[in-house]
């Protein structure tokens, strides 16, 4: 499965991008997708995630008031919301597949497949 990440940019701070992942495959073993993002210095922190199936989401507490995620399953596509953005949400945002425990969807180590990472800069 190859994942391709695309429509990160620049952005002045309190516009909006949309982030789509499209899978090149689906197989019944893989359940979720989710976005990650890594800032220089920092970890990489889960952002998102989403089971295929269209039931569980869930968008980490930092973001969820401004970010969204959903699916376009027919394209085995998912998107990645973001609104009002801040400087802070600048970064290389990664989308990822796997079949992770809903409980542990934050741990990265459990997805298996890695798009190429988009690059997100907010401009103040």
């Amino acid at each position: 499965v190859q994942l391709q990440a695309s429509g990160g940019g620049l952005v002045l701070a309190g516009g909006s991008l949309r982030l789509s992942c499209t899978a090149s495959a689906r197989t019944l073993s893989i359940s979720t997708m989710a976005w990650f993002r890594q800032s220089p210095g920092k970890e990489r922190e889960f952002v998102a995630a989403k089971r295929w199936s269209g039931g569980n989401e869930n968008v980490a507490d930092a973001v969820k008031d401004r970010f969204t995620i959903s699916r376009d399953s027919p394209k085995n596509t998912m998107y990645l919301q973001m609104n009002r953005m801040k400087p802070e949400d600048t970064a290389v945002y990664y989308c990822a597949t796997g079949s992770p425990p809903w409980g542990s969807r934050q741990d990265a180590s459990l997805y298996y497949y890695w798009g190429q990472g988009t690059l997100v800069t907010v401009s103040s």
